[in-house]
């Protein structure tokens, strides 16, 4: 199939976007990488009537730490932070999850701000901004605003962002201390694909080795990115042996909605989703201890 026909205009700064973005209205859509807009297109399941082209505008592009917050500009592209120093040495949460966000190809065009987007329920970059509460700031003629992840994700392929906003940047939290590990498991049907569940953790434990603060997050087993809050408070202030951790994600099927599809059944997803779990918190607490690199 063919795209419906629409209308194109390109811009070079975000105030232009955004006014055209008002504009143009419900109808319009940002476009920098494409890789899931114009399959999508394509197959005439989305029929946007004005494509914005925001790829000569420069103030999106950049990857900065600011007020102790890694901050990654919208337009930036995935193959971008995922070779980025700066991401490498202060989130490698993100960096190792971005390894596994479709191949080098893909990477090369689709943006940080692209799949923020997109919102897919199985997409690794929105993941890693619900474990780490990113803020997601975004821009519109009526002004600005942040918007915390857990409000960002409203459901699958859906956000808070409404028709008029351009997304500007999302802002990691950089955690502080000296035993911080992180873990991140997926499982797909091939490396390129979405997952059909994975899970992240990052860990700081104290002196002691106990667990002085967690975040821990999985997709893939519901319509948006899970926080697994209950499952965090179990873990606070202990010492994360492997007996621990397995009863602790051994049940927290009400706190997600897995849904069968031609890829995997919800029963298959609700399991993968608790090994993912497990694994990724074991891989925190090494890394976090140093027996893990």
């Amino acid at each position: 199939m063919k795209a419906a026909s629409f209308d194109y205009i390109r811009v070079t700064t975000l105030d232009e976007a955004c006014k055209a973005l008002s504009e143009f209205g419900e109808e319009a859509r940002i476009i920098a990488g494409g890789q899931t807009l114009i399959p999508l297109m394509a197959m005439r399941l989305a029929r946007p009537s004005t494509l914005i082209d925001i790829n000569e505008v420069e103030e999106l592009v950049g990857i900065t730490i600011e007020n102790e917050q890694l901050v990654i500009k919208a337009r930036t592209r995935q193959s971008e932070a995922l070779s980025s120093n700066i991401v490498n040495e202060n989130l490698p949460l993100l960096a190792d999850a971005m390894s596994h966000v479709g191949h080098a190809q893909t990477r090369n065009l689709g943006t940080i701000g692209g799949s923020l987007v997109n919102a897919d329920p199985a997409a690794e970059i929105p993941l890693i901004a619900q474990t780490l509460e990113a803020i997601i700031a975004v821009k519109s003629v009526r002004g600005k605003r942040n918007i915390p992840a857990n409000e960002f994700f409203e459901s699958a392929m859906a956000t808070s962002l409404a028709p008029d906003e351009c997304l500007v940047e999302v802002r990691f939290p950089i955690w502080t201390g000296e035993k911080i590990g992180f873990g991140f498991h997926e499982v797909s049907i091939r490396d390129s694909d979405y997952a059909l569940a994975a899970a992240a953790a990052q860990i700081l434990l104290d002196d002691s080795d106990n667990c002085k603060q967690i975040s821990l997050a999985i997709c893939g087993a519901s319509p948006t990115p899970v926080r697994l809050r209950p499952q965090e408070e179990l873990m606070l202030g202990k010492n994360l042996n492997d007996e621990l951790i397995n009863v602790t994600c051994d049940d927290f099927h009400n706190l997600i909605e897995p849904q069968s599809d031609v890829h995997a059944d919800a029963n298959y997803r609700s399991r993968v989703a608790k090994v993912m779990a497990t694994r990724a918190i074991c891989d925190a607490r090494d890394r976090a201890k140093g027996i893990l690199r």
